[in-house]
This record gives structure tokens, sequence and C-alpha cells, in this order.
């Protein structure tokens, strides 16, 4: 179906109240609660290796929960990845990224994020929350463009979108690094966070 909202939201981010007037129209847009589907689903991440190029990495097991509300300023997700299945293709690496130069799978076992708000900018949404990593947990916004809606040959009603974020690993206390011979760092400061999503519509 077509839902046309005109909306006067109020939103509170980072500490200051902003008022939208949002015209949009979704279709397909259905209310609900929406479970992820993870074998159409991917929490992938990369950071600048060597200072000349990216290494890619996903976690292997993760969750998520979307609540689609009559006002879709309104909806919520709730997300959660688990350290111990990240993979690099490097059993290695892997295996050092649960260690406490990095994660520390055994003490902070999950990767979580909890939205705030969602916003609409220029006929592109954004989704604000705070992400916990390492213990530490700190605001965080995602760039969400929406892929829609669609029924598989299975009978369900399936949401699809693709979420980025860039995050600082420092200010989650992810510090480790080397010096370069050549010059330079063996890691970057900056983390990309890249989610291919896609939802399943809870039947009632």
């Amino acid at each position: 179906m077509y839902i046309r909202a005109m909306i006067q939201a109020f939103l509170y981010f980072e500490g200051a109240r902003v008022s939208n007037t949002i015209t949009t129209t979704i279709p397909g847009y259905k209310e609900g609660t929406w479970t992820i589907d993870p074998t159409h689903s991917e929490v992938g991440f990369s950071i600048r290796h060597l200072m000349i190029s990216k290494v890619k990495g996903k976690f292997e097991k993760f969750n998520a929960t979307f609540v689609t509300a009559p006002n879709p300023l309104d909806s919520t997700v709730t997300a959660s990845a688990e350290v111990v299945s990240v993979n690099t293709n490097e059993p290695n690496r892997d295996a050092h990224l649960r260690t406490g130069d990095f994660f520390d799978a055994e003490k902070y076992p999950t990767i979580d994020f909890v939205s705030t708000g969602v916003r609409e900018v220029n006929g592109e949404f954004l989704v604000d929350g705070m992400l916990t990593m390492k213990g530490v947990t700190r605001p965080v916004t995602f760039d969400f463009d929406f892929g829609g809606f669609g029924g598989d040959p299975y009978g369900n009603y399936k949401a699809g979108a693709t979420a980025k974020a860039e995050v600082k690993r420092e200010d989650f206390g992810l510090t480790y690094n080397a010096a370069l011979e050549t010059g330079g760092v063996l890691l970057g400061e900056t983390v990309t966070i890249t989610l291919e999503l896609q939802a399943v519509l809870q039947q009632d």
C-alpha cells in the first residue's frame, strides 16, 4: 500500500531539539515487527591497512529487530553482533581481533546498537542511535538507503535496505596500532560499518 505522511516531528539529537516537517511516500510500507533474515543480510566493516588499501571483515552471527510505526519517524531498531564470530578470512588476524588488543570478546561478547530517532534530510533517511562496543557507548548515525518492500516465494513479506556509518575506533577503546618502517601506521583510525539488511515481517 502507499502511505503519504505529513509529519511534524520533534526529535532530540545531540542535545538539541530539532523540528522537522516531512512529506514522504513509502510504497509498500507496513506497520509491525520485523526480524532480520541472516541468510540474506550481512554485517560488514572495513578499515585502511598499511595506509594503501582497505581490509574488510564481517560478523557471521547477529540479530536485529525493527518496529515500524504508523509514523515512520517513530520506528525503532535494536541490533547485536557476536564478537567471537568476526571473520576477515585470515584466522590468525581474527584470533587477534578477539583479544584485548581489539574487541576483547571474552569480556565484551557483543556489539550492540539501539536507535534513538529517525530523520529525513533532503529525501534521505538517517537513523540515529547509541552504539556500544568494548564497554563504551557513543552516538552514531547510519545513512539508510531504503531498498523497498516485497514478498518472497514462501509467502513472507520482506523489507530491504543498506545502512552505512563511520566511527573512530579509538573512541571505543580500540587503540592498537603499529608504526611502519616506511612511515605511517598499520591501521587507519576510521572504521566504515556497512549493513546489508533484509528483514521479515512477523505475522500476528
